[in-house]
C-alpha cells in the first residue's frame, strides 16, 4: 500500500472526475501529480424506445451511484479507507442531445441522445439561417425539430441542457455548462465566449410567430470556461452521488464538459495546431484551428470549442466500435460453447491483433457498422451489413481489418475536407479511447485511415474521466496559468508517448477500401428499405 496516497485521500486532497459515456460510466481519482490512483465503473447502454435512442434519468442516477460504489470499493481494497472529502470534482458526459425540463424541473420528454438522426429538416434549415454548420445531434436541432413537429411540450420549456449539465445541476444546483459542451448545444461566439447573439436573435425571429413564453437565452445554461468556479457539491448532491453518506459536501466543481472537450484534455490537444481522435462507441477527430474555415461544411465538419474557448473543427461518426463489439461477443460465445473460457481483454487482443496480418485493402470484404444512422453519408437508420464477393479471401485477419476500417470511414470523409480543401497540416494526431486498447492495432488502422502518424499516451485507456479530473485539478491548481500551460507543466511533463505511422502500402490499402465503401452505400440504403 502507498501510504502517501492513503494520506492524500484521507486528507481530502484527491480529485475526482466522472464521465458518462455511451456504454460505461467511469470515475477516476487522481493524486497531487494528476495521475490516476483509483477508479470505478458501471456498464450501461442506450435503448431504442419508440424510434428514439434514450437513457432514463433513473438509469443515470443508478449508474452514477453504482460507479461511485465501485470507486469506493476500489479505494477501500487498495488503501483501506473510504473517500470522504475531495479537493475538487468534475462531471463530463456525451455531448449534444436534448434534455428538456419545465420550470418545476420535471422532464418533458425522454432524453434524446446524440445518436438520434431524426432532426434532418431542422438542422438543414438552421444551418442555412445561420450560415453555420448545425449538426443533427445538436440540442438546438432537436428543439427546432420539436417545434416543426408541433410537439406540445415546447410550450412549457423552463430549462434545456445536456447530460453533463443535468448531472452537474443535481450535484450543485447550478445551471451552467462548460463552453466545449455548450458549443454542441448552440453556436458559440469565440470572441465573447458565449452563445452567438446574432444567431440567438435570428432564432428568436424564426419562431416569433409561435408566441412562446420563453426566449432561448433564458432556457439555455450559463456558459463557463475552464478554470471558472461552477459551484460546490451540495449536501443533496453528495447523497445523490453516494447515498451511503461517506462522501461529504463542499468540494468545488469545474464547469461540466462534453466528451469531446475531455478527450482534448486527456490527449493534451488544447493548443492550436494540435489534433486528437477519440474512438469508442462513436468516433470523432478534432483539430484546434488557428483561424476560421474558409466556408461552412454542413453535415461534414462541426465547429465546437476547446474547454478554454478555442475554435475546433470536428469530423464525427456516430458508429465506431459498437458493431465489432457484438462480433467479439459472438466469438466469445463460440469459445464458451467449445467448453473454454477466456477473459474479455485476452479475447479482444487475440482477435483484433489478427487484423495486422490482413491484406492492406481487406481483400474486398465490405462491412458497414451502422447500428444507427450517419449524417455524413446521408444514412438515417441503423442497418449493420456485411457484403463480399465469392472469390474474396474470407479470413479472420481480413474480416477484422475490415471491421476496424469501416469504423473509421466516416471520419476520414470529413477529415479529407480539412486536409484537401482547407489545407490543414498536422504532424501527429493523438488517439484515445477503447479503439486503442489493443497495443499497436488501433494506432496502425487509424494511421492508415488518416494518413497521419497516431500517438497514444500510457493514459490512452483512461479517456474522458481522466480528462475531466484534470479540468477539476486546473480549477484548484491552475495558479493563473493557461490551460495548455497547466497541462504541459503538470499533467504531461513526463508523459510516455508511443507514435505509430502507416506504410504507403497500408495507406493505399485504406484508400482502396474507402472507394469500395462509398460505392457500396446504395446497398445499405436498399437494405434499409427492404428490412424496414
Amino acid at each position: 500500500m502507498n501510504t502517501t496516497t492513503k494520506t492524500l485521500i484521507a486528507n481530502g486532497e484527491a480529485i475526482l472526475g466522472i464521465e458518462l459515456g455511451s456504454t460505461r460510466i467511469k470515475a477516476i481519482l487522481i493524486d497531487a501529480a494528476n495521475q490516476p490512483i483509483a477508479q470505478g465503473s458501471h456498464d450501461w447502454s442506450s435503448t431504442l424506445v419508440d424510434g428514439v435512442w434514450t437513457y432514463g434519468l433513473d438509469e443515470v442516477e443508478e449508474g452514477l451511484r453504482s460507479c461511485m460504489a465501485s470507486l469506493q470499493a476500489n479505494v477501500r481494497d487498495t488503501y483501506g479507507i473510504p473517500v470522504q472529502r475531495l479537493k475538487a470534482l468534475g462531471i463530463s458526459a456525451m455531448m449534444h442531445g436534448y434534455l428538456a425540463f419545465d420550470k418545476t424541473d420535471s422532464l418533458l420528454v425522454p432524453f434524446r441522445t446524440w445518436r438520434n438522426t431524426m432532426t434532418e429538416n431542422a438542422a438543414q434549415e438552421l444551418s442555412d439561417l445561420f450560415d453555420y454548420p448545425v449538426p443533427e445531434r445538436w440540442s438546438i436541432s432537436h428543439l427546432y425539430q420539436a417545434i416543426l413537429n408541433n410537439e406540445e411540450h415546447v410550450k412549457h420549456l423552463g430549462f434545456l441542457t445536456t447530460l453533463s449539465g443535468y448531472v452537474h445541476y443535481r450535484l450543485t444546483g447550478k445551471r451552467v455548462l462548460g463552453i466545449g459542451d455548450a458549443s454542441g448545444m448552440f453556436p458559440i461566439d469565440t470572441q465573447t465566449g458565449d452563445f452567438d447573439e446574432e444567431m440567438l436573435t435570428s432564432f428568436a425571429n424564426l419562431i416569433q410567430k409561435e408566441g412562446f413564453a420563453w426566449r432561448l437565452e433564458q432556457i439555455l445554461p450559463t456558459v463557463l470556461k475552464a478554470g471558472e468556479n461552477a459551484g460546490v457539491l451540495s449536501q443533496e448532491g453528495a447523497r445523490f452521488l453516494d447515498p451511503t453518506g461517506s462522501l461529504e459536501p463542499g468540494a468545488p466543481l469545474c464547469p461540466p464538459e462534453g466528451d469531446a472537450g475531455t478527450g482534448m484534455v486527456a490527449t493534451n490537444s488544447i493548443a492550436v495546431r494540435t489534433g486528437n481522435v477519440s474512438a469508442g462507441t462513436s468516433v470523432f477527430a478534432m483539430v484546434v484551428l488557428e483561424h476560421e474555415l474558409s466556408r461552412s461544411y454542413n453535415k461534414f465538419i462541426d465547429l465546437v470549442t476547446t474547454p478554454d474557448g478555442s475554435l475546433v473543427a470536428m469530423s464525427h461518426g456516430n458508429n465506431c466500435t459498437g458493431e465489432y463489439d457484438l462480433w467479439m461477443r459472438l466469438f466469445g460465445e463460440v469459445i464458451e460453447r467449445m467448453g473454454f473460457t477466456v477473459k474479455k481483454g485476452q479475447l479482444y487482443d487475440a482477435i483484433l491483433s489478427s487484423a495486422l496480418d490482413g491484406d492492406a485493402d481487406c481483400a474486398g470484404l465490405l462491412p458497414y457498422n451502422y447500428l444507427s444512422g450517419e449524417t455524413m453519408t446521408e444514412i438515417y437508420e441503423g442497418r449493420p451489413l456485411f457484403v463480399r464477393e465469392t472469390n474474396n479471401s474470407f479470413t479472420l485477419a481480413n474480416f477484422m481489418r475490415a471491421q476496424l476500417f469501416t469504423a473509421l470511414a466516416v471520419i476520414r470523409i470529413g477529415m479529407d475536407i480539412l486536409f484537401e480543401k482547407e489545407g490543414i497540416n498536422i504532424d501527429v494526431i493523438t488517439g484515445h479511447g477503447g479503439f486503442f486498447k489493443t497495443a499497436l492495432v488501433g494506432q496502425k488502422m487509424m494511421a492508415a485511415a488518416l494518413h497521419t502518424p497516431i500517438a497514444t499516451l500510457t493514459t490512452a485507456g483512461e479517456g474522458g474521466a481522466w480528462g475531466i479530473a484534470l479540468l477539476a485539478s486546473y480549477l484548484v491548481n491552475g495558479q493563473s496559468r493557461t490551460l495548455p500551460q497547466f497541462l504541459e507543466e503538470e499533467a504531461f511533463a513526463n508523459a510516455q508517448v508511443s507514435t505509430v505511422a502507416a506504410t504507403d502500402e497500408e495507406i493505399e490499402g485504406f484508400n482502396t477500401f474507402l472507394k469500395r465503401y462509398k460505392a457500396g452505400l446504395p446497398i445499405l440504403r436498399q437494405a434499409i428499405e427492404a428490412l424496414s
